[in-house]
């Protein structure tokens, strides 16, 4: 028996946004600046997916160089998620304040062992005492010497090496890598005691992505996702302390009890910690992570391509009234709202700020990238990369597997598949794409920035005639 008046939901295709007079003259002096969270700005509205066939620190490192954030996903141990959050965070940095070293007395093959851990090509090395003596560089071993060589016999010894000295700004240090051509720039006290680390790279990636989203010492941003089981808040302290710069609380039900405990016991062990929760549907969901202490609510149900939670449940909400729903009621609190999943078109990226979001979770547009996890397949002569809902069979099992767990096939129920997606290249490409379709979009609403899409968008209900209307028709496609 129904109860009350039910309400119409609308997905992203049940809608166009009315076009209005514009005082843009090129969409390049439309600004995407927006809020992840209360406190963290980015330059896009783009939030890479925690799957794990989207984001781990490539994927992660790239979107960050472009302006927007990657969201490293839990499905792995924790020693193994703190090591992608602690490549992404070492990536590049105004000053590296702890350069990874090694004993002058160790070996090559030690040596590697970290080269290749870290993923880097250059380690400081030092004395006993712990004062620089030299640096070994990828330059250094290039000729495969004996793994049992003693760095002190390869590295390029003090005498030889250009430093700087401690207090010395990143601009003096780039004039003195430039007038000494050289790439690393050891920074020391007059004990010879390391200080920190200028290489040439970091500032050639500072110079050729100047939108980056970095922290207060100029390192890429990144987040975390963590679950609600035992580890939960364990896993939440080790990735902040390897420099995770905002949680994401992962769960399909975003309103439940279990989410609410793991929130508010997060927020009172780690309060500096901006933290995402969701996923939620509905307005009395985005209230009570609100309460809970959400700096950002996260919502979408059932919308992903690769879910299948509305078919297998019977439950759900059509992204667009559920992302309209939610933003009305975090504004009132102050707090942005993600619009996860459904995302096909960069039109829809559109419809979804003009309904309130803040910024877009993406998962399958981003999925058959370069730097999305995985290698290529091959399939009837063409690339294609995999792409699999977290509550699939195989990502299920996957877990399973890695925590040493087992579940009966015939116990689990599985909210999503496993699919192909056409390999695509460079993500840069992606998002270059999609945000010239945004800035398109907003300019058609007359918006120059992401508030005044919120405040001006206006929208349409289409039919299915009006859908059709809207996509290439009529002719062949070449």
């Amino acid at each position: 028996m129904l109860r009350g008046k039910m309400e119409l939901g609308l997905s992203y295709d049940d809608v166009l946004l009315v076009p209005k007079r514009s005082p843009i003259k090129s969409r390049k002096d439309v600004s995407t600046e927006t809020y992840l969270t209360k406190k963290i700005k980015l330059k896009i509205p783009v939030v890479s997916s925690n799957m794990d066939t989207v984001t781990e620190s490539g994927m992660a490192i790239e979107i960050a160089q472009l302006g927007g954030i990657g969201i490293i996903h839990r499905f792995n141990t924790i020693e193994q998620q703190i090591k992608e959050v602690e490549r992404v965070k070492r990536y590049r940095s105004a000053l590296i304040e702890r350069p990874l070293i090694v004993k002058y007395s160790s070996t090559l093959e030690e040596a590697r062992e970290i080269m290749d851990e870290k993923g880097i090509t250059s380690l400081l090395v030092v004395d006993g005492k712990g004062k620089l003596t030299g640096i070994l560089t990828a330059r250094d071993i290039r000729f495969k010497p004996p793994l049992d060589t003693k760095v002190s016999e390869l590295m390029t010894p003090k005498e030889k090496l250009v430093v700087g000295k401690k207090g010395i700004s990143p601009e003096e240090a780039k004039n003195m890598m430039m007038k000494s051509k050289v790439e690393k720039l050891p920074v020391v006290d007059n004990d010879w005691n390391i200080c920190g680390l200028y290489t040439g790279k970091d500032i050639y990636r500072k110079t050729k992505h100047p939108d980056s989203t970095v922290d207060s010492k100029d390192r890429l941003m990144v987040g975390a996702a963590v679950g609600v089981k035992e580890d939960a808040i364990q896993r939440a302290k080790k990735l902040v302390e390897a420099g995770a710069d905002v949680l994401v609380i992962d769960i399909a039900h975003g309103h439940s009890d279990l989410e609410i405990d793991v929130l508010k016991k997060i927020k009172k062990e780690l309060p500096d910690i901006e933290i995402i929760a969701g996923n939620v549907a509905t307005a009395e969901g985005t209230k009570d992570l609100i309460e809970a202490g959400a700096d950002a609510v996260k919502v979408g149900v059932g919308p992903g391509s690769i879910c299948t939670t509305r078919i297998v449940t019977g439950s759900g909400y059509p992204q667009l009234s559920a992302v309209m729903n939610c933003a009305k009621e975090a504004a009132k609190h102050g707090i942005p709202v993600i619009a996860d999943g459904g995302i096909k078109f960069s039109g829809d990226i559109t419809k979804a700020i003009a309904a309130g979001a803040s910024t877009v979770m993406l998962g399958s547009l981003l999925a058959g990238t370069d730097e999305s996890p995985g290698d290529p397949i091959i399939k009837n002569g063409k690339k294609f990369k995999v792409i699999r809902g977290m509550a699939s069979f195989g990502a299920k099992f996957g877990r399973d597997a890695k925590e040493k767990t087992s579940t009966e096939i015939m116990e689990f129920v599985p909210e999503g598949v496993e699919a192909t997606v056409p390999y695509k290249g460079n993500v840069s490409e992606i998002v270059h794409q999609l945000m010239g379709g945004l800035r398109s979009g907003m300019s058609y609403c007359g918006a120059m920035t992401i508030k005044e899409v919120q405040e001006k968008g206006e929208f349409v209900r289409i039919t299915s005639a009006g859908l059709k209307e809207s996509h290439a028709h009529d002719v062949n496609l070449v």
